[in-house]
């Protein structure tokens, strides 16, 4: 006769879950997390980043100090919003900070999202290091909404940098660079979002200090599947230059494509989350060859520095392809956290954050830098890329003066 299957009771369910969720932490091994879109229009800038980020590991010998190195790639969208959530990244956060052997997380891609995270990993003390991220309100004081960045703070210390620039060098020198063009007449676009938004004011901020007339400020609807109505009005304003604030993904490529088709002759001018392969493909090469120029703080992919070029060489054996700028982001963002869990020497969260953002003179990918008292890079020269043979190369270099900060060369 069978024997029925005894079934367990609810308290020991309940304790089971409970000693399954509360794992004692591995002594020998640490946790780096990041938190990505790794669903929808953002994933190949993603995986660009994600590869960055397990090549600078695996150079790394998988070690970090005493401690074998273990990553987790975290999705922060989802496949019914097509795009990061908020209730996805503050999810991430969440397990990252109850996971105790994870020591850092690599995040984010998007502004918005680091706003949804950084106060959940603050509280945790738990080091955030982004290689996207550039609102200015995240770090600066006084530049970005009431309250930011001391509302990311909920701990009153500091554990996020960054790597690249924030919006406040971008869209200064970006507008520079146009009025030294001789660019006198500006219309300005943007996608409404936190980091598109951002960097378009600055920008337009900087013309007008400079003296240049910015005819128009006006937000596209990134949800929108064409912009010819609304480029009809920017073609007619005539302008020398229009500038785009927001990203491949919130349809940078269609209103490139849509303001060649409606005739305007103006230079074209994108932030850093249009420097890739992808917003060239959506915007039809034609429509932007020879008279597209983007930012990026640091420099061009085709024009790195030594330890770039070694990056690219390394990251093309692997992946057999060049890599686009968030590749060379990824890398740097990973290689602070291996430094920083090096230098540290040890599994405690608040030294690990310590050392991130004590560090000076770091040799990256992206040049020399050191992190200033905001957790910002004190790298500040922006380099120029322009569309040419269907590809962006690199045009020059703008070197930023008097723009203060701790300097760390490079």
């Amino acid at each position: 006769m069978r024997r029925k299957p005894q079934k367990k009771s609810p308290c020991l369910l309940l304790l089971l879950v409970l000693l399954l969720g509360c794992r004692p932490a591995v002594p020998d091994r640490v946790v780096i997390v990041s938190s990505l879109p790794r669903t929808g229009p953002a994933r190949r800038t993603s995986e660009a980043i994600v590869r960055g980020i397990r090549l600078a590991i695996d150079e790394a010998g998988g070690r970090a100090g005493p401690f074998r190195v273990e990553y987790l790639d975290l999705d922060n969208a989802s496949v019914a919003a097509g795009r990061w959530t908020s209730e996805g990244e503050a999810a991430n956060a969440r397990r990252a900070v109850h996971d105790p052997d994870v020591v850092a997380v690599i995040g984010t891609l998007n502004s918005a999202a680091a706003r949804v995270s950084l106060p959940i990993l603050n509280y945790a003390d738990l080091l955030m290091v982004s290689p996207a991220n550039t609102a200015v309100g995240l770090t600066k004081p006084g530049l970005g909404l009431p309250g930011e960045p001391t509302i990311y703070r909920p701990s009153g210390r500091l554990n996020y940098v960054r790597v690249i620039p924030a919006d406040d060098v971008q869209g200064a020198l970006a507008a520079d660079w146009a009025f030294g063009r001789g660019l006198r007449r500006v219309c300005v676009i943007d996608d409404g979002g936190v980091y598109g938004r951002g960097v378009a004011s600055l920008f337009a901020d900087r013309c007008r200090q400079r003296g240049m007339a910015v005819l128009l400020h006006e937000s596209i609807d990134p949800q929108a599947a064409e912009f010819r109505s609304f480029v009809a009005a920017i073609a007619a304003a005539d302008p020398d230059l229009v500038y785009f604030g927001g990203s491949t993904q919130s349809k940078g490529g269609p209103l490139a494509r849509d303001l060649a088709a409606a005739g305007s002759e103006a230079v074209l001018l994108v932030p850093d989350g249009c420097l890739n392969q992808a917003f060239i493909d959506a915007a039809g090469p034609a429509a932007v060859e020879g008279r597209c120029f983007a930012t990026f703080g640091g420099p061009a992919p085709d024009r790195p520095t030594a330890r770039g070029a070694a990056f690219a060489f390394a990251y093309g054996q692997r992946y057999g392809s060049l890599p686009e700028p968030a590749a060379f982001c990824g890398y740097e963002a990973a290689g602070v956290v291996l430094r920083a869990i090096s230098v540290a020497g040890t599994r405690d969260r608040r030294a690990i954050a310590a050392a991130a953002l004590a560090i000076t003179d770091f040799d990256g990918v992206l040049g020399r830098w050191s992190v200033d008292e905001n957790g910002d890079t004190t790298r500040r020269a922006l380099s120029v890329s322009v569309v040419r043979d269907g590809r962006f190369v690199h045009e020059e270099t703008i070197p930023a003066t008097g723009m203060g900060g701790r300097q760390g060369g490079g």
